[in-house]
C-alpha cells in the first residue's frame, strides 16, 4: 500500500509558470487529509520552496522536506534534520580547480547559504533560487564547515558544451547530475533523492513498497527506479522514463494529478 508520495519540483509538480496548478494541490491535500505522506523533492533548501509548502498545508509535526537532493532530510515545523550527508572543503578543490581554469562561474552550498565565488565568471543561480542569502567569497577563502553540494548554472547553451567536456575526476569524484537545462549539480557521491527517502521510509516504519514517486530528470531517477510507483511526466528526459512504472501527463497538464485521481481513486 501506497503511504508515501514523493514528488520533484521543477517540470513535475510545478507547471511553466513555476507554480503548482490548483488541481494539483486540491489533490494532494486531500491525500495528505488521508494521512499519505507527501513529501517534496528538490536541491532548494526548505526555506527556498516554503511558500509551496504553506500551500500544501504540509506544516503538520509529521511533515518532512527532501531537500538538497537527498542531502539533508528536515522537519517542515521543527526544522529538525532528521538525516544529513555532505562534503569537506578539502572535497572541493578539484571543482575549484576546474573552475579556475576553465572560467566557468561556480556556487557552493552549504546547508544554510549559498557562497558565490567571486574569483571566477558570475553565476545566474541568483536568478533562480530565492529566499536564501547569497555570500560573495573567494574560493580559498570558504570556511571549514559541510557542504552540500557545488553549482554550475549559466544559460543552457553555453552550459551544454561545459558538461560534455567535464573532466572524468569530476565524474568519479562526485554525483554530477542537471537538475535543470541550466544548472549542472555536483553532489556527494552517494547523495541523491532516493537516499534521503530511504532515510524518511525508516523513521516513518515503511519501506519501498510503501513508495510513490513523481520526477522528470536525471536527478529524479534513483527515486524513480527504486520505488514501487515511479511515475515520470510525459515531459521527462528519455533515459529517465526507461525505468518508470507508468508514464503521466506532463506538468502543464496536471499529470501529478491525473495519475493520482486514478491510482486513489477509492481513497480520493
Amino acid at each position: 500500500m501506497i503511504k508515501v508520495v514523493a514528488l520533484d519540483l521543477d517540470n513535475t509538480l510545478l507547471n511553466s509558470n513555476k507554480e503548482i496548478s490548483t488541481r494539483n494541490e486540491q489533490v494532494l491535500k486531500r491525500l495528505h487529509a488521508k494521512e499519505i505522506h507527501v513529501v517534496l523533492c528538490t536541491g532548494r533548501p526548505i526555506n527556498a520552496i516554503w511558500p509551496l509548502i504553506e500551500q500544501l498545508g504540509l506544516t503538520t509535526p509529521d511533515d518532512y522536506t527532501i531537500t538538497f537532493n537527498g542531502g539533508l532530510v528536515i522537519n517542515n515545523v521543527s526544522k529538525e534534520r532528521l538525516f544529513e550527508l555532505g562534503m569537506r572543503r578539502d572535497d572541493l578543490q578539484p571543482l575549484l580547480k576546474f573552475a579556475n581554469e576553465e572560467k566557468v562561474p561556480l556556487d557552493i552550498l552549504d546547508f544554510d547559504r549559498v557562497y558565490e565565488l567571486n574569483d571566477v565568471p558570475g553565476s545566474i543561480y541568483k536568478s533562480v533560487l530565492k529566499n536564501i542569502e547569497f555570500r560573495d567569497i573567494k574560493g580559498a577563502d570558504l570556511p571549514d564547515t559541510t557542504y552540500s553540494k557545488a553549482i554550475i548554472a549559466m544559460p543552457a547553451e553555453k552550459l551544454t558544451p561545459i558538461i560534455r567536456q567535464l573532466p572524468a575526476e569530476l565524474k568519479e569524484k562526485y554525483h554530477a547530475v542537471q537538475s535543470q537545462s541550466m544548472i549542472m549539480e555536483f553532489l556527494p557521491p552517494r547523495v541523491n533523492k532516493m537516499i534521503g527517502l530511504q532515510a524518511l521510509l525508516k523513521h516513518f516504519g515503511l519501506d519501498l513498497s510503501n513508495l510513490m514517486t513523481f520526477g522528470d530528470a536525471d536527478n529524479d531517477l534513483e527515486m524513480i527506479q527504486a520505488a514501487a510507483q515511479g511515475i515520470v511526466m510525459a515531459n521527462g528526459l528519455p533515459q529517465v522514463k526507461k525505468v518508470a512504472t507508468a508514464i503521466t501527463d506532463s506538468n502543464d497538464d496536471d499529470g501529478v494529478a491525473t495519475y493520482c485521481e486514478k491510482y486513489f481513486a477509492t481513497l480520493l
